[in-house]
């Protein structure tokens, strides 16, 4: 028997002051809110019987896996599979919505928002994403997997899930800080089961810059 589901976690909010597009850059770690909505999703986990815990490698990724890996006593495994999207405009200021057609230096990177021009192209964050949750559903012989991960990453994920084109409009992503998006293989068909933010408050007063 395969996994029963897993659940994508975004990492909580993150030591930005600069307003600055983090992307894959070091040194990004949580604010004290950050790791406050971080616990909240590993208490709202408690629920579930999860038996494996990987989390991308970036410095936010892994620090919101850690409440998960102290309430279940699993290690924090890492896979450059679940990392943030690459980015051209990385370390800049930049935030993914329409101030950024007032910054005459992000205009070149701009020109195909289908792919996108300005980075990892969709279809390929898409395939390895897909693979590590194929490989996670595999990976256990029953109970749930969690997975700690980024916006952009976890949003392909859910639009394979509900079937829609992986283009989209950055400012329209569904995936709060600190949220679980839950989902299963029915067959080789990867589905939605779920989607849960386990501290609405504190995520609603979190700053959510600097996001690819």
């Amino acid at each position: 028997m395969p996994a029963t589901t897993l659940h994508l976690v975004r990492h909580g909010e993150v030591d930005n002051p600069n307003n600055v597009l983090y992307g894959r850059l070091p040194g990004f770690g949580l604010t004290a809110r950050g790791r406050a909505t971080a616990a909240a999703a590993a208490e709202l986990l408690r629920e579930y019987d999860i038996r494996r815990l990987v989390a991308s490698p970036l410095e936010r990724a892994v620090q919101s896996a850690e409440p998960i890996a102290a309430l279940t006593g699993l290690p924090v495994e890492t896979s450059d599979r679940l990392l943030e999207a690459t980015s051209r405009l990385e370390g800049g200021p930049y935030q993914m919505n329409l101030s950024i057609f007032g910054k005459p230096a992000a205009w070149p990177y701009l020109i195909n928002p289908l792919r996108p021009s300005w980075g990892e192209p969709y279809r390929d964050v898409a395939e390895r994403m897909l693979a590590e949750l194929r490989h996670a559903w595999a990976s256990v012989p029953e109970g749930d997997v969690a997975l700690v991960s980024h916006q952009m990453p976890i949003w392909m994920a859910h639009r394979i899930a509900t079937g829609k084109s992986l283009a989209h409009l950055p400012t329209k992503r569904r995936c709060a800080l600190s949220s679980i998006t839950q989902l299963r293989f029915d067959g080789d068909r990867l589905v939605e089961v779920g989607y849960r933010v386990p501290a609405p408050k504190l995520a609603d007063e979190s700053k959510d810059v600097g996001a690819v």
